[in-house]
Formats: C-alpha cells, sequence, structure tokens
C-alpha cells in the first residue's frame, strides 16, 4: 500500500476552484511545492470517496461508488469510470460498494467501518466480503464500528495509522460511549496503542441532515513532508491541544494550520476534499 507519507502529488475536484477556502489550500500547497491538480468531470468535492485506492506506484483499485446516502441525490453521485477515463486512469475495477473515505491505510493493512457490510447486502458472508477487499488490497482489513450519527459512516474522521502498530483517533471519553469501548476491545484483540486526538461537537442542519466537520482533527491531509492541519476557531474548540499534540508526534514535518469551516460544516474536511498519490 502507497501510505501519505509517501504521496507527491495531491489532486481536487475542479468545482472546488470555486469555492473562497481553496484560496487558502493553494497558498499551503504553493508553499511547500506541492504538485496539485484538478479532476474533470466531477459532480461535487469530496474527491476522496470516489477515486481509487493506490496500492503500488502505477496499480490502484477502484470500488464501485454508489453509497446509500446518496440515493436521493444521485445528481451529486460522480461515476468513477467516467472520471478516471477522463483524467488518465486505468484502475482495477471492483463491484463492492465502498467509499475512499473509508478506507485508512497503512503498509500492509486498512482500517474500514462496518459501514461496508449494510453498503454491500450481496455479500451474506461478511468474512468473504472482508478476503475479497484483502486480496484487492494485498493488505489485512480490520474492521471498526461506525459512528452511528455520522450518514457517511467514514472511518478517515475517525482514526489514522501512527505507524503499524499505534492508532491515532479521537479521544475515547469524548467520544460515544458506545464506540469507546468497542475501540478499546479492538485495540486489546489487535494488541495496538492509541494515541488520543481531541474532538469537540458541533453539529448544524445542513440540506436538512445534521452534520459537521467541524471539531473534527482527524481529519486533516499528509502529502509527503506536509500537515495540512484543522483549526476551527469557534466556541469550544480544542484548536490548541489538537496542535500541540500533532506537532509533538510529527516534530520533523511541516505542519501548517487551515480553517476550511465553509467546507467543513458540510461534512468533510482536508482528507475528505483531496486525493493523494505517489507519481
Amino acid at each position: 500500500m502507497i501510505t501519505d507519507n509517501q504521496t507527491n502529488t495531491v489532486y481536487f475536484s475542479e468545482l472546488l476552484k470555486e469555492n473562497s477556502s481553496f484560496q487558502k489550500i493553494e497558498q499551503v500547497l504553493k508553499k511547500h511545492q506541492i504538485n496539485f491538480g484538478f479532476l474533470k468531470d466531477t459532480k461535487d468535492i469530496w474527491v476522496r470517496d470516489y477515486m481509487p485506492i493506490q496500492t503500488d506506484i502505477n496499480k490502484f483499485v477502484q470500488f464501485r461508488y454508489e453509497p446509500t446516502y446518496l440515493a436521493e441525490d444521485l445528481l451529486l453521485q460522480s461515476n468513477p469510470k467516467d472520471v478516471c477515463k477522463s483524467n488518465g486512469f486505468a484502475p482495477l475495477f471492483s463491484d463492492i460498494n465502498l467509499d475512499g473515505g473509508n478506507v485508512v491505510k497503512w503498509t500492509d493493512r486498512v482500517i474500514l467501518t462496518d459501514r461496508i457490510f449494510a453498503e454491500n447486502p450481496q455479500f451474506s458472508d461478511k468474512n468473504q466480503l472482508v478476503i475479497e477487499i484483502e486480496n484487492l488490497l494485498n493488505a489485512k482489513v480490520i474492521i471498526i464500528p461506525q459512528i452511528k450519527s455520522d450518514f457517511t459512516g467514514h472511518a478517515d474522521g475517525l482514526v489514522r495509522f501512527y505507524d503499524k502498530k499505534t492508532i491515532m483517533g479521537n479521544s475515547l471519553k469524548d467520544e460515544y460511549k458506545y464506540w469507546g469501548e468497542a475501540m478499546k476491545k479492538l485495540i486489546q484483540q489487535y494488541g495496538f496503542k492509541y494515541i488520543d486526538m481531541p474532538v469537540f461537537d458541533y453539529k448544524v442542519q445542513y440540506k436538512n441532515k445534521s452534520m459537521s466537520a467541524i471539531g473534527c482533527y482527524m481529519n486533516y491531509l499528509e502529502i509527503g513532508n506536509l500537515i495540512i492541519f484543522p483549526v476551527f476557531e469557534l466556541e469550544g474548540n480544542k484548536d490548541i491541544e489538537a496542535f500541540d499534540l500533532i506537532s509533538s508526534l510529527y516534530p520533523k514535518k511541516n505542519i501548517e494550520q487551515i480553517n476550511i469551516n465553509e467546507i467543513a460544516i458540510k461534512g468533510g474536511h482536508m482528507n475528505c476534499v483531496s486525493w493523494n498519490i505517489k507519481t
């Protein structure tokens, strides 16, 4: 698997250029001389979800993108085959329904939430679904519980790998009790170390759904030696605490804070609007 710290190029939807927040993102990328480009034929800004998973320098796996949360918003459902063709990517296509935002990678393992089972009812045998994903990605699959109130059910706002045996994630004492208790069991099962990242709750109504990535510091973008990290600057924030933690964990990386609340209020942050690869 290609991990985030191995990547050197990042893509965004062409639609994101119309958002005022992109100027802030662009300034950071240019400052650190990061290659970036724009994807044609996208229908929304959340490119992470409908772009392929990079498993090696010239190998990509593209899963089906038909999330149940877009069942009534098909105009926002990008077609991965169209996007890949229009932008010159030729991945291996799979009929398994899986959003890229629900794939958290390390070199030989990935974390997914249990939303994967609800999105693939054609698999009566859950173990068989896991095995097929493992074969496609050539990586061990670790299943964690989703946050039930998160309409996407993704993993990328919950956890990340710090190294093979260490997970960073939303503070267990500040998340929902059922999620924290389940994670404690999983951590013990796999012998993981767990680093608590601050999190605070800030939900708003957007398009008749309760959502917001405001308060979620885990959804940052790491590309090579650069981390673009959230800062929210709202009441109840834990901006300083979260920045101090990420700085102590990555003392040799360039860490830039960014406020893109105009995007975050819609349910995603830097990891959601970006697709970073190694070229």
